[in-house]
């Protein structure tokens, strides 16, 4: 996740530039102790709350209240990496789990906690300080992150995989950094990729070859045209007004390529609705991402539950007008129309993971079953 900043042009570029080189590493120096801001058993993990959830109309008025039960003994996994978030003055964030860790955490991936068990690594990603101050990070500092990914990833499937099913999500600076993992560690791998659900990369310009779902970052994991389909990747960047020439998402220089979109409210095409999931709590407040947050100017509800949905706010369809390729959603003539944050070029990039996320949380759940048969 990218934020905002007096000039969010020339923080895109640095961002995208700096996320390249970082998936240029190689390989995953072993033997380094795996830091973990969520997994099963991890004390205080904040990917596990409550499922509680307050349903609204698109115009805010309630409509009630929802107990859901998370799966007692899920088969399957979720890996997380999360996006720019962190604050910390250094060029690379160590592995401390600031408040900041824990809100995104929440607010993007405890969800799925419903179906699957959740698993997301500290990595030294490269941190909003040094992305502002238009630092000279070497290719050798960039690549830590990565590394730092792909050995706990590693690490997952030595000791806690088992054979078992997982799904990759990522957001941002998570999707880039998952890119590098999936084409190194997953698709050239057949045994990985047999147990791989599903890649959910959203903000993070994956691409393809033109008019091919797939062919580009990845040879053998192809776009997820059903929720049945297994061994796919779903991607996007969510935009809610017409996409400029200079977006940072959705379009790619590189020769023959495309940016992917799947549409998660309708995978074979078309338009569809949106099915909408946030927590009640606001972002952490100390926190850059929070100022981007305010600037989308959508007013949420605060109700006693840990979750706010809503059904019907959004419909949304993969657009590739103006030579570009992102999901393009409309709201309810009823319902609150989000600003682009900090503007048009970045679209709605900091609600990527939200907007359709139960959307995708009934993809989880049914390529789940289709996994186990």
């Amino acid at each position: 996740m990218v934020l905002p900043t007096p000039a969010p042009r020339r923080l895109a570029g640095l961002l995208l530039a700096a996320l390249l080189l970082a998936g240029l590493a190689l390989c995953a120096p072993a033997g380094a102790k795996t830091h973990w801001l969520c997994r099963p058993g991890l004390a205080k993990d904040p990917c596990t709350p409550s499922l509680s959830t307050t349903s609204y109309a698109p115009d805010n008025t309630r409509l009630g209240v929802q107990h859901p039960t998370a799966v007692k003994h899920p088969k399957i996994d979720c890996f997380y990496v999360y996006p720019t978030v962190s604050d910390q003055k250094t060029t690379l964030a160590n592995f401390h789990v600031d408040p900041v860790l824990r809100s995104i955490a929440l607010y993007q991936t405890a969800r799925y906690s419903q179906y699957c068990r959740v698993f997301a690594p500290v990595y030294r990603q490269v941190t909003l300080t040094a992305l502002l101050k238009n630092g000279t990070e070497t290719p050798a500092q960039l690549a830590k992150g990565t590394n730092d990914v792909r050995r706990a990833f590693a690490d997952y499937l030595k000791h806690d995989n088992h054979g078992r099913g997982f799904v990759l999500i990522g957001h941002s600076q998570g999707s880039f950094v998952l890119r590098s993992l999936v084409a190194k560690d997953v698709d050239p791998k057949p045994a990985v990729r047999r147990r791989l659900l599903s890649a959910i990369l959203l903000g993070g310009n994956v691409l393809v070859k033109k008019g091919k779902d797939v062919g580009g970052d990845f040879q053998h994991v192809p776009a997820c045209h059903s929720t049945h389909q297994l061994h796919c990747v779903v991607a996007f960047s969510t935009f809610d007004t017409p996409l400029v020439a200079d977006s940072k998402f959705g379009i790619t220089n590189a020769k023959g390529m495309q940016v992917l979109c799947t549409n998660p409210a309708a995978l074979g095409g078309g338009s569809g609705t949106l099915d909408s999931i946030i927590p009640s709590a606001p972002f952490y407040q100390k926190s850059t991402l929070a100022v981007g947050i305010k600037l989308l100017g959508l007013t949420i509800p605060t109700p006693s539950t840990t979750w706010v949905h809503y059904a019907g706010a959004f419909t949304g369809r993969c657009s590739s007008a103006n030579g570009g390729h992102v999901l393009q959603i409309t709201a309810a003539p009823n319902g609150q129309t989000p600003k682009p944050s900090p503007d048009t070029t970045w679209g709605l990039h900091l609600v990527d993971a939200n907007l359709a996320l139960g959307n995708l949380l009934d993809l989880v759940r049914t390529q789940g079953a289709a996994f186990h048969g």
